[in-house]
């Protein structure tokens, strides 16, 4: 199986006008509603993220795309001839995120995965609401998610022999310093040159994501939308930084899905044939200081975890 890109995330919302306020305030996403639910612009996609009515507010699923109906009916065999269940998506499901056809499947950790083919769009220019010129999108995706694997062995062997994902990197990370808890994030990539269209964090995270990451074309755009978290007073979940391993200058804010949007710009595009598997010991070259994002309580009690 290869996977082409990571096509879309679809988020459930007990409040979906606070997704709307968010994405066009503050992260410069279009915002238009369509059958079933709210679809987040982000170039000539349809929707890059889809926001429907729930329960409770988390991330629901990550959508990855196959280049073709012959290549999707492939992958079909490939899991059914693995013995891995999935089931077929409904029509609503399928008009929701604009594809042709969809099916979903769970991986170890219980994070649902949609396979899909055909994107669906009038292909109408992407109009920000905040000026926002375009994001690094196309050929890459639309950037990446982190999701939780508790079971982290089990849920990177199945996303590399199922999905056929490759491991880009991976680290064990510390956010409150040497003396905090150790968690070991591997971070994946697919069939296109962006460093992880994936990564898993060992364990479990109530939202169902750690983050999801878009990425803009300078370091102005950066820029701009830190301004407008600090305009609006919502939460940062990571100061300014630039990641070690992609070199990807970012900041972190809360979502209404209570997990993180990251926000950058200058990620690695890589070629896979010569790139080096390795761990790396430091979050970032500068700056991302996560503790910000977490109240005393919060940081007591990840103390006393550890």
């Amino acid at each position: 199986m290869e996977i082409a890109a990571l096509a879309y995330s679809v988020v459930t919302a007990t409040r979906p006008h606070e997704w709307v306020r968010f994405a066009e305030d503050i992260a410069g996403f279009a915002a238009v509603e369509v059958p079933g639910g709210t679809a987040l612009r982000l170039d000539e996609r349809a929707g890059r993220v889809f926001v429907v009515s729930g329960a409770e507010d988390g991330y629901f699923a990550t959508g990855w795309e196959l280049r073709s109906r012959i290549q999707f009916e492939k992958a079909l065999e490939d899991l059914a001839a693995k013995g891995v269940t999935f089931t077929h998506g409904t029509g609503a499901e399928c008009a929701l995120r604009h594809v042709s056809a969809m099916v979903w499947l769970a991986d170890p950790a219980g994070n649902r995965h949609e396979l899909s083919w055909g994107p669906v769009s009038t292909f109408q220019p992407f109009r920000s609401p905040q000026g926002v010129d375009r994001f690094v999108t196309g050929d890459l995706g639309y950037g990446h998610v982190v999701l939780p694997a508790p079971a982290i062995d089990a849920t990177r062997d199945f996303l590399v022999d199922v999905l056929g994902l490759g491991v880009s990197d991976f680290m064990v990370h510390r956010p409150l310093g040497p003396g905090g808890p150790a968690m070991r994030i591997d971070f994946m990539h697919c069939a296109n040159a962006r460093h992880h269209s994936l990564a898993l964090f060992e364990g479990p995270v109530p939202a169902g994501c750690v983050h999801m990451m878009v990425e803009v074309p300078t370091l102005d755009d950066v820029g701009r939308a830190h301004d407008r978290v600090l305009r609006s007073g919502a939460r940062m979940m990571a100061t300014l930084g630039k990641h070690t391993n992609d070199h990807m200058t970012s900041f972190y804010v809360m979502t209404p899905g209570g997990f993180a949007l990251e926000y950058g710009f200058g990620g690695l595009q890589l070629d896979w044939d010569r790139h080096t598997e390795f761990e790396f010991t430091e979050v970032s070259l500068w700056g991302h200081d996560f503790s910000v994002g977490f109240g005393a309580d919060e940081k007591a009690a990840m103390a006393d975890a550890a």
